[in-house]
């Protein structure tokens, strides 16, 4: 089972485009919806949401894939629920570049206050980070120094922001997705 969170454009084709590209690695990919707009609310909804999948799954190597936004997630929610994660371009400091966007962008500073500390150190290895060199809203050679420490960091030529082709990496997720 492959778990897939939209970014903050949540009716971009390209997320259908995304969810068909993945099923190349398993048939069962899941998408999961949420507001994008309240944070705090968006973070249980999708716990709740993650939980209710893998218990309805008996896949033994199920992970949780997002792109911008959605990475942003799928990295915590993955670690909340013991799932690998897949992110491509997270969005690393939503309550930098939400402003304006969602009504309450603080509320990202506060989730990241409240999560496990050090999360990342617990969460080593256990995450696959796809940066595109395109990325025309965020500064991915920011997101390499905040997660290169602690995850494999696969570089993208090619894509812009919202990755509308993840072909590319479809092998290495695979591979990622069935290592124990």
């Amino acid at each position: 089972m492959i778990i897939y969170l939209h970014g903050f454009d949540s009716t971009s084709p390209g997320n259908h485009e995304k969810v068909m590209q993945l099923q190349f690695i398993d048939p069962d990919v899941r998408f999961i919806s949420y507001s994008t707009l309240h944070p705090k609310h968006d973070m249980q909804h999708l716990l709740k949401e993650v939980s209710k999948h893998i218990e309805l799954s008996d896949d033994k190597h199920p992970i949780i894939c997002g792109v911008g936004l959605g990475g942003y997630w799928s990295e915590r929610i993955g670690f909340l629920t013991g799932l690998k994660q897949v992110i491509f371009n997270p969005n690393l400091f939503p309550q930098e570049n939400m402003e304006g966007r969602i009504d309450r962008p603080e509320e990202y500073a506060d989730i990241g206050t409240k999560c496990v500390e050090d999360f990342r150190v617990k969460n080593a290895g256990r995450c696959l980070v796809v940066l595109s060199t395109h990325d025309e809203l965020l500064d991915n050679s920011r997101s390499k120094s905040t997660l290169s420490p602690y995850y494999e960091i696969i570089w993208d030529e090619v894509q812009g922001h919202k990755f509308k082709s993840i072909s590319h990496h479809l092998q290495a997720i695979k591979a990622f997705k069935e290592q124990a």
